[in-house]
C-alpha cells in the first residue's frame, strides 16, 4: 500500500473514531434573562443568543467531530464571557462592565464572530443595528 493511501486510511479511521467522543451540548437552565426593548432583544436573540445564553440552538454540525469540539468551545467561552440567561445574577458593577464591553465589541465589528456569521448569515448586523445596540448598551450603563 502506498504511503498516501495509508495516510488517507489513517485519517479516515481517526475521523470515524472521533465521532464516538461525546461532546456536551446541554443547555443549563435560564436563571434570569436580560431585559431589553423588543427590537434590541430581537437582534440579541438573532445574533448573540447561541453563544451568549443558555438557550443555544445546536446546529447539525455540532454533532460532527472535530467541528463539534470547536462549536462547544465557542459556546462555553461565549457563556463564560457573557451570559444573557444568567444576567440577573450579575452584580451592578459587572453589568455595567458587560454593557461597556458589548457596545465596544459590536461597534468594532468583533461580535458576532465572523466564523459564526459565515454559517449564520442572519446574524450579520447592519450598521443601524450596531449603532442601536451600542446606544442601548451605553444608555443602560447610565441607568
Amino acid at each position: 500500500m502506498k504511503l498516501r493511501a495509508k495516510i488517507a486510511l489513517g485519517l479516515g479511521g481517526l475521523f470515524v473514531a472521533l465521532q464516538v467522543v461525546p461532546v456536551d451540548r446541554t443547555n443549563p437552565p435560564v436563571t434570569g434573562e436580560i431585559q431589553a426593548p423588543a427590537e434590541v432583544k430581537g437582534v440579541l436573540k438573532r445574533a448573540c443568543w447561541d453563544c451568549h445564553s443558555n438557550e443555544t440552538v445546536w446546529p447539525w454540525y455540532a454533532r460532527v467531530a472535530p467541528v463539534s469540539f470547536l462549536v462547544r468551545h465557542h459556546v462555553k467561552d461565549g457563556r463564560r464571557h457573557l451570559n444573557f440567561s444568567e444576567w440577573a445574577g450579575y452584580t451592578p458593577e459587572r453589568k455595567a462592565k458587560k454593557f461597556e464591553e458589548c457596545g465596544k465589541e459590536v461597534s468594532e465589528g468583533k461580535m458576532p464572530m465572523t466564523s459564526y456569521v459565515l454559517l449564520h448569515p442572519e446574524a450579520q448586523l447592519t450598521d443601524a443595528e450596531k449603532k442601536s445596540l451600542a446606544a442601548w448598551a451605553g444608555g443602560a450603563v447610565n441607568d
